[in-house]
């Protein structure tokens, strides 16, 4: 991954209407919060374009949005499956003992032992707790859980020690 690569932060669905509007897929909570990272970045043919939203707004349980140059179905219908982007210096910073999920893949993970039990390939978001997906010998699903089984996050060292039976 490139390191200055915009952040994925959504996608865009299908057309919505005959206007050039099109339905958007949000990955943040709530879903209007991408809203307030403009401008988007359009991943077309493996480049990140800027995007300027001319007009935005719930709907449903996503969002719709119209972007500049974009006016009619068959535009709209152009954009369909593209990944929003936003730059990392759009985003708040992070409190303590707080991460994005984008920094913590790729980190290491080991044991408190120091066994080392692979990388974080993604996140899954489950009712209770976000998981780890671990990738090394095997993959390994590990609860995010700060103080109980994550005993510390070292960004700058590239880092995750846990508290974890490695046979699980």
């Amino acid at each position: 991954m490139v390191e200055d690569a915009p952040i994925v932060m959504g996608r865009i669905g299908g057309p919505y209407g005959v206007r050039g509007w099109v339905h958007v897929v949000s990955f943040t909570t709530p879903v209007d919060n991408l809203l307030e990272y403009l401008p988007w970045y359009l991943l077309r043919n493996m480049d990140w374009q800027p995007a300027d939203v001319v007009e935005a707004r719930g709907h449903g349980k996503g969002l719709v949005a119209r972007l500049a140059g974009c006016d009619d179905r068959d535009a709209a219908a152009l954009l369909k499956g593209l990944s929003i982007g936003i730059r990392r210096e759009q985003l708040p910073e992070a409190g303590d003992n707080e991460y994005y999920w984008h920094d913590l893949v790729g980190l290491h993970v080991q044991t408190t032992q120091g066994m080392e039990l692979g990388t974080v390939d993604h996140l899954l978001e489950t009712g209770a707790n976000d998981v780890l997906v671990v990738r090394g010998e095997r993959e390994r699903l590990i609860p995010f859980i700060q103080g109980q089984v994550v005993v510390s996050v070292d960004l700058g060292a590239g880092i995750i020690e846990i508290d974890w039976d490695p046979e699980f």
